[in-house]
């Protein structure tokens, strides 16, 4: 039997604005050329940042030319193996949570990491970002692909791209993943957008 009255509509589900889009992948994956890619595409302006750009804001003295246990900043071995010290950590978490001051401030920020830990790297900055809307994206590319790029590119610790390839998305979750070895950043940034409130 009907009464003639409407149905109750079950209102839409809103997606939340995306605070902060975190780009994980290894060196020479593609992940600052496909941040710099939203940037120019993404509808509202954007703030970049960066585990590089942090790196080479260390005092020299705690980034040494070789990996130890015992270091307390960053040591950057010959074969590209990475080590990191209690103090590195100290220092990025301040960094980190800097950054997600910015993006309470309803600045968008785009995040270009690289979690050596796998999964424990994200779960730092889980903690961090607690509360807010975070897109959460791999970009994978194969040790070759990445290797000749390193080589290339002559500014990086030859075997370092190889080494971080797949140790880095261990143990990680994401929302999307792309893969640079065949397809370009700009692509790839357009299908990381479509995700983007």
């Amino acid at each position: 039997m009907t009464t003639g009255r409407p149905h109750p509509r079950t209102p839409a589900r809103t997606r939340t604005r995306t605070d902060v889009v975190v780009l994980n992948g290894g060196s020479s994956s593609g992940t600052s050329t496909i941040v710099r890619q939203l940037q120019e595409i993404l509808p509202r302006p954007w703030l970049t940042f960066g585990i590089d750009s942090f790196i080479e804001s260390l005092p020299p003295s705690l980034v040494t030319p070789e990996a130890s246990a015992t270091a307390p900043g960053l040591g950057l071995a010959p074969d590209g193996s990475i080590t990191v010290g209690p103090v590195f950590r100290a220092l990025e978490a301040g960094w980190q949570e800097g950054i997600a001051a910015i993006a309470r401030t309803g600045t968008g920020v785009l995040l270009d990491e690289v979690f050596l830990g796998g999964g424990a790297g994200q779960e730092r900055w889980r903690r961090t970002l607690k509360g807010l809307s975070v897109l959460w994206v791999g970009v994978r590319c194969a040790p070759e692909t990445a290797a000749a790029r390193e080589a290339a590119r002559g500014d990086r610790v030859t075997g370092m791209a190889a080494s971080q390839a797949e140790p880095v998305h261990r143990g990680v979750a994401y929302d999307i993943e792309v893969d640079t070895t065949d397809t370009d950043a700009a692509t790839c940034a357009r299908l990381i957008a479509a995700h983007v409130v």
